[in-house]
């Protein structure tokens, strides 16, 4: 087993997941603004950042284990060479699709992604990649659930918080 857990992987794959999540409303967006080249652009862009992502993880976590000289070397140049292949894409299919939508996709979703990712995640040695969600338990019938650890009512006099 691998003593140190794979979080670009994870946290990868996790962009990877929540890009599938808005995909629908992207493109359909796409279409009804752009039409079929504004659809086949936005959904060219999706797929490259869904890529993107998880290329760089994979490709960083296999640097990782072999060293820092390694991992920096795979970071500069495997970023160089996947914006090569995001721009090959770009100029293979900018005659085809909709190029707005493909570069505005292409823009939004890296960023927005990202934005979306950095509230899930967990900046800390003690459980890097993810935040670990909190497990939760119903207090009462009224519907409120409150955290599994400590008492439904709250602390009791003279315990600590």
């Amino acid at each position: 087993m691998d003593p140190i857990p794979a979080v670009e992987r994870q946290v990868a794959f996790d962009l990877a997941r929540r890009a599938a999540v808005i995909a629908p409303a992207v493109l359909v967006v796409a279409y009804l603004f752009g039409g079929v080249d504004g659809l086949a652009g936005a959904a060219i862009a999706l797929a490259l950042v869904a890529a993107n992502f998880v290329a760089g993880a994979l490709s960083l976590q296999w640097a990782g284990r072999r060293g820092p000289k390694a991992l920096a070397a795979v970071a500069v140049a495997g970023f160089l060479v996947r914006m090569a292949v995001v721009l090959g894409v770009i100029l293979l299919v900018q005659n085809t699709v909709d190029k707005y939508w493909l570069l505005g996709v292409l823009v939004v979703t890296h960023v927005g992604l990202l934005i979306w990712e950095t509230r899930h995640l967990s900046i800390s040695l003690a459980s890097p990649g993810l935040a670990p969600k909190p497990k939760q338990r119903w207090a009462n019938f009224d519907g409120r659930a409150t955290p599994a650890t400590g008492s439904a009512v709250g602390p009791k006099m003279g315990e600590e918080l």
